[in-house]
């Protein structure tokens, strides 16, 4: 707790002599932790390499961090690890921009991806030979088109790309790898000194696993599908917290994650987080995090965070990209003089639930969204609402919200009485 605090001042910190000594804007997304780590060995030829660590409230700054390695070491030679997927790299987000384009060009870049998915997803993932058609195709795109689309991503040599912390949609894992970014998927937690497992590209990838495990870990399934874990980098227990080890610690030393998931063809699977699992007044069972990992694919949305448990229906607490939403509101000649304002004028709520709509077309009926509340606040460590390593405190959120998602559940019964 102490290191985390200190990694938040150190990280604002660097925001703040980014801002003041390079001219470049660090979109304030409450950033907790920056690293910054050049490896510089003369030997190995990396003295031009940066790696960049970014962790945040739901939105990474992979571009803004590129510009930071251009200026400050003279590269994008760059390696970015992040929580949660940067933002720039969401389909939606580069779908939008293609809005301005031509006609050609949008037809273009749709190709191209339609392309590189296919290629990555049926042939480089499982390490077979594409057709030499597709091959050339592929090869095409990735020197001009998806060349272009790297570049202005910023991540024009990005090298690796590891992400964990956060689930990771198959819409976003496709659309990754057709643009040529090496992304590697991986499942840990802190109790396992990270890394539990992460994907290995020469024995097969599969979409929507978070890998094969690391040497040293074992592994099996308790009640529910738990994942249970066990090995030398597992934790012997919680520091002064006897009874906390006794809960999470079984007599045979299996740790209980309170995750469930499953393997298949030596790859792990996750499925839901257990003591998160909903289940509505109507008697159906909802997964949040996935409702919510389909959610954040869109640039509008920054953190979502589901309600559901013993209500009649799903709705979403949801932070907004409140730059988007002014830009949106300035384009549209919509006057607003604070977020509360801009969070609750009608025409901006229309144009966010259309974006829902689409994110959600291929959930159950019982698991869509009906309702949602745009906050002009963000999840902050500050408030209690996120965790030192950026997981939502959901019962803190719920009691910090539930005026507001008590008066949504009525005014959706009023209406549906009327």
């Amino acid at each position: 707790h102490v290191l985390g605090i200190l990694l938040r001042v150190v990280a604002q910190e660097i925001g703040s002599l980014i801002e003041k000594h390079y001219h470049i804007e660090v979109p304030r997304v409450e950033i907790e932790y920056i690293a910054l780590l050049l490896e510089s060995s003369q030997e190995d030829d990396l003295d031009d390499r940066v790696v960049i660590v970014v962790a945040t409230h739901g939105q990474s700054t992979a571009t803004s961090m590129v510009e930071v390695a251009q200026r400050l070491f003279g590269t994008t030679d760059v390696s970015v690890l992040a929580v949660d997927m940067p933002l720039e790299v969401r389909p939606q987000a580069v779908l939008d921009k293609m809005e301005h384009g031509s006609f050609v060009e949008r037809k273009l870049i749709r190709e191209a991806l339609e392309v590189g998915g296919k290629y990555w997803e049926q042939y480089e993932s499982k390490g077979k030979p594409a057709p030499l058609g597709l091959a050339l195709k592929r090869k095409a795109f990735d020197k001009t088109i998806v060349k272009l689309l790297r570049k202005t991503l910023g991540l024009e040599r990005a090298n690796l790309f590891p992400t964990a912390g956060a689930a990771v949609s198959p819409e976003v894992e496709r659309f990754v790898h057709a643009a040529g970014i090496n992304m590697i998927v991986g499942y840990g937690l802190t109790e396992s000194t990270a890394t539990v497992s992460c994907d290995v590209p020469e024995q097969g990838v599969t979409m929507g696993s978070v890998g094969r495990l690391i040497d040293g870990i074992e592994i099996k399934f308790g009640k529910d599908n738990e994942i249970l874990l066990r090995g030398k980098t597992i934790t012997p227990g919680y520091y002064k917290k006897e009874s906390a080890t006794k809960a999470a610690i079984d007599e045979e030393g299996w740790f209980h994650t309170g995750d469930a998931g499953y393997m298949k063809n030596g790859e792990l699977f996750l499925t839901e987080r257990i003591k998160d699992l909903f289940k509505t007044s109507n008697g159906k069972y909802i997964a949040p995090q996935m409702i919510e990992s389909k959610l954040v694919i869109d640039r509008y949305i920054e953190q979502a965070v589901i309600v559901a448990n013993e209500h009649k229906f799903v709705s979403a607490l949801i932070v907004p990209d409140y730059k988007l939403l002014t830009q949106f509101a300035a384009e549209h000649q919509i006057v607003c003089n604070s977020r509360e304002e801009l969070c609750s004028h009608p025409l901006i709520n229309k144009m966010m639930w259309k974006r829902i709509e689409m994110l959600q077309q291929d959930l159950a009926h019982y698991e869509q969204v009906k309702r949602f509340i745009l906050l002009p606040t963000p999840f902050t460590m500050e408030n209690d609402e996120l965790t030192n390593t950026l997981k939502v405190k959901r019962r803190v959120v719920y009691a910090h919200y539930a005026d507001k998602i008590e008066k949504m559940y009525a005014d959706a019964e009023k209406e549906h009485q009327a």
